[in-house]
């Protein structure tokens, strides 16, 4: 394959240089043609060479457990591989052509000699590194995102589909409930009660409905159940455990249903108290579901918070334990999942500070994700917030197995990870300790067996 210096004029890098120094490139590299489907480098092979792409297109994909996963893409005119100043050592993914692609490639031993050629190539190819740099930042950074969404909507699915679940299997039985009014409401309706009577018997009710009941140990509230189904069999009833379990759970006690009963002067009894029991029935499904949108509007206002998706993405002065407990919902099903303890030892009147908001989220959420995964069952997490006149401080403290001391320094480390192949990407804490830096904060790690302390500091303004 015959390459001319119009060929290199081709590429943005490069098309700026003197003739002299692209003829010293293609002197000094070799040329390689690869058909589709084939690697041009390999995860964990060395990085010894400059690539130039002639022509053709590279698919660019790292390991994720045991499967492959595209990230980016190599077009015409990319320079790839080792530039000089790089401190690159070894591929890190996995290059594959996705149709015929032509490579000028250029060994990293003649980096030297470049610079004794063509300062302005050296110059450009620096260039072309930083940019790769940041790039490659952006990009993993948005990869750990992704990774920490994926752990997240799992656990969230399951958050809310105990409160779904609750909603449609009590509207379902209100559906069946309701079915029964028309037959209630012909024996009410058939009941000739003064209006005062119908007063006194609602006045009860609702207060009762209106009013938390008392709080009754499991005797206590077996004795009340016996007492007041005995008494409505006494009355007529063929079965009174499931009113009497309605009327005590709303605190309605015999002496209530004894009052009722004078008020209405002992007549029509049962029609009474089964429209009473309906009520009850029709308040608890309400009740239920209630409860349960409540969760899930709670969810979703803890999603919003987490993601700050309905705010601007400059930096805006936030609550710190918004955040955190934003967070701490979002990972909810992990801690349950190990019964985990979470005490939550909060400052008093916590100055807001200017935070980029989801950022400083997925700071919290790689820590407290970690922190999860190193605790045994029935673990105990602390998440303890302090501030002074300059900085807010956030200790999360967890009793799980420790930090071994020779490796507490490489924690930080681009790609350091101690969990299996597959299991961690080795980012979280470079990029933890990168939006840390980026807020002007620092953070720092004590640990030993049965505690690991990370202590994250940012200043108030």
């Amino acid at each position: 394959m015959q390459i001319s210096i119009a060929d290199l004029r081709n590429i943005p890098t490069l098309q700026d240089l003197s003739n002299e120094a692209l003829q010293w490139l293609i002197d000094h590299s070799e040329c390689r043609i690869l058909q589709e489907d084939e690697y041009m480098f390999k995860k964990g092979d060395p990085i010894d060479y400059m690539h130039i792409l002639l022509k053709g297109r590279l698919r660019i994909k790292v390991q994720q457990g045991k499967q492959l996963r595209e990230i980016s893409a190599m077009e015409t005119g990319t320079i790839t591989g080792m530039l000089p100043y790089s401190r690159m050592r070894e591929a890190t993914g996995f290059g594959i052509a996705t149709e015929e692609t032509h490579v000028l490639s250029l060994h990293k031993k003649y980096f030297v000699e470049m610079e004794q050629v063509s300062r302005d190539m050296v110059q450009a190819l620096v260039g072309v590194m930083t940019t790769r740099a940041r790039d490659f930042t952006r990009l993993q950074q948005q990869n750990e995102k992704m990774m920490a969404l994926g752990k997240l909507s799992a656990g969230l699915a399951h958050e809310l589909n105990n409160p779904a679940a609750a909603i449609v299997r009590s509207s379902d039985i209100l559906r069946q409930h309701m079915h029964q009014t028309p037959d209630n409401f012909k024996k009410v309706i058939l009941i000739r009660l003064q209006p005062e009577q119908v007063d006194a018997v609602n006045n009860i009710l609702f207060s009762k409905i209106n009013t938390p009941p008392p709080t009754l140990t499991m005797m206590e509230r077996n004795n009340q159940e016996d007492e007041i189904a005995e008494w409505l069999e006494d009355q007529g009833w063929e079965d009174g455990y499931e009113a009497a379990e309605n009327f005590v759970e709303f605190g309605i006690t015999l002496d209530d249903l004894q009052d009722m009963e004078e008020i209405i002067e002992g007549k029509h009894t049962e029609p009474v108290f089964n429209w009473l029991n309906n009520v009850l029935i029709t308040e608890r499904l309400v009740k239920e579901i209630e409860e349960a949108s409540q969760r899930i509007a709670t969810l979703i206002q803890s999603v919003k918070t987490y993601t700050h998706m309905d705010r601007s993405t400059e930096k805006a002065e936030a609550d710190i334990h918004q955040g955190l407990n934003s967070t701490l919902t979002m990972l909810n099903h992990k801690l349950k999942k190990k019964n985990i303890q979470v005490h939550k030892e909060y400052a008093e009147n916590l100055p807001k500070t200017p935070i980029y908001v989801s950022e400083i989220n997925q700071v919290w959420t790689n820590l407290i994700d970690n922190a999860i995964d190193a605790m045994e069952e029935k673990g105990t997490l602390i998440v303890r917030t302090q501030a002074n006149n300059q900085n807010i401080r956030v200790d999360l403290i967890d009793d799980g197995s420790g930090i071994p001391p020779d490796i507490q320094g490489s924690i930080f480390d681009p790609f350091f990870t101690t969990k299996p192949v597959g299991q961690g990407s080795g980012l979280g804490l470079d990029i933890v300790q990168k939006i840390v830096e980026q807020h002007q904060g620092t953070i720092r790690v004590d640990s030993e067996p049965g505690k690991t302390q990370f202590t994250i500091c940012f200043p108030v303004k």
